[in-house]
């Protein structure tokens, strides 16, 4: 079970998540590298372990993998076959001392991080894997849904987070999980639910309680799917129907402008016809509220934001007819398909949005193929050092993590 000072901060430790502490301590690590030179030779391989281990494979026990790390390490480099066909290797003795060595020595190419693989072993388990391909939010995330079966690796269910891929293999993760992990948690917790509870209660035994918090007044959220967002608010009507008559009226509202406003630039008039013809073409092919708009009507929107708001500031008008544009497109975006419709019951916030902090971990490593539309990813290899990069992702130092490796080399 996690420690609830898991996310220390007096001791800089980096962890494998998608968290606001990770980043904080992203930005002192410069700190903590510092710190492991210091002292002994000794004290600073002990020092450079600890902050290593605490990011790479911290669900990984300390004794597991030390029966999984190997002093060799794999790497690639790729040679010139033009300075091959030239040369026969005797040119590396020509010019000692004249300048000729420091010239050909700048022209090398750059050198190969050895020591940032010192953890490439821990790539290749199942549980790093998923993490690495985005498909939750933290590596002890991964290892719990690979315990509990959410994860297949080619078509099998495989329940062993440990499980060593081989190059070729495909593991998938249910698509659910995958947005559950890393879609926005809902607003509030416990504190929301006694809220909530307890407004419920004030409502069945007698009139509306004059106090009510914040939490309870907003309602949107679920109770193991008895207490929906229709109990406390009243949904907006989202219908065919309803949706087509706002778009008239839109049109309706854009025909105005038109007619009205005499000195809108050519460009802008342009743009609005435009809008409105795709607005009418959306309104009579279309029967379902989920398909009342096409991608030429995003990218009208966009330059109808673009042209319209610098005439709006040197001639003083109103936004009204843009505000109302950008409602609707927000409104389509969120309800642009049945997927992310609003459901109180999921376990995630709906409509489905990105989890705070997702963009600043969004990397995927060269080993993996990875598609996120049906959430599966292919390990196509083992990673390799080439020159000049590591293909194991690393926040630590080369410095760094040659002191770990020589740690586990010889520990005394």
């Amino acid at each position: 079970m996690r420690s609830r000072r898991f996310h220390g901060l007096k001791k800089i430790k980096v962890r494998q998540d998608w968290s606001r502490w990770t980043l904080y301590n992203l930005s002192r690590l410069r700190e903590a590298t510092s710190t492991a030179t210091r002292g002994t030779y000794f004290q600073q391989k002990w020092k450079a372990k600890s902050i290593t281990r605490a990011y790479h494979g911290e669900q990984v026990r300390e004794k597991q993998w030390e029966r999984m790390f190997r002093r060799n390490i794999p790497a690639v480099v790729p040679m010139d076959h033009k300075y091959l066909a030239q040369k026969d290797g005797s040119e590396q003795a020509e010019g000692r001392g004249s300048g000729a060595d420091q010239e050909r020595a700048q022209k090398a190419r750059p050198a190969t991080p050895y020591m940032q693989m010192t953890y490439y072993p821990l790539e290749r388990r199942l549980d790093m894997a998923v993490w690495r391909s985005l498909f939750a939010s933290s590596a002890r995330q991964a290892r719990q849904f690979v315990v509990h079966g959410y994860v297949k690796v080619n078509g099998k269910r495989m329940i062993y987070p440990g499980y060593q891929l081989n190059p070729g293999d495909m593991f998938q993760v249910e698509p659910e999980r995958v947005l559950f992990a890393t879609g926005a948690s809902k607003v509030g917790s416990n504190r929301r639910r006694r809220e909530i509870r307890k407004w419920k209660a004030a409502n069945a035994t007698g009139p509306k309680p004059t106090k009510v918090s914040k939490a309870a007044k907003a309602g949107p959220v679920s109770l193991q799917g008895e207490y929906t967002q229709a109990d406390v608010t009243k949904a907006p009507d989202t219908s065919p129907e309803a949706l087509r008559k706002r778009l008239q009226a839109l049109m309706a509202k854009t025909k105005q402008v038109l007619e009205a406003k005499e000195g809108l630039p050519t460009k802008l008039k342009r743009n609005l016809r435009q809008f409105r013809k795709e607005v009418k073409r959306a309104i009579s092919l279309h029967k379902s509220a989920t398909d009342l708009s096409t991608e030429t009507l995003e990218g009208q929107l966009e330059l109808i934001k673009k042209e319209y708001e610098p005439v709006a500031e040197t001639t003083g008008e109103d936004l009204s007819l843009v505000q109302s544009v950008f409602e609707f497109a927000e409104e389509r975006t969120m309800r642009s398909s049945a997927w992310n419709e609003e459901d109180g019951r999921k376990p995630y916030a709906t409509p489905w949005r990105p989890r705070p902090y997702m963009s600043a971990f969004a990397f995927i490593p060269r080993y993996l193929e990875v598609n996120q539309n049906i959430c599966a990813a292919v390990y196509l290899r083992h990673p390799v050092a080439r020159p000049g990069f590591s293909e194991v992702p690393s926040p630590f130092s080369v410095d760094t993590n040659q002191l770990a490796f020589n740690w586990y080399l010889k520990r005394r």
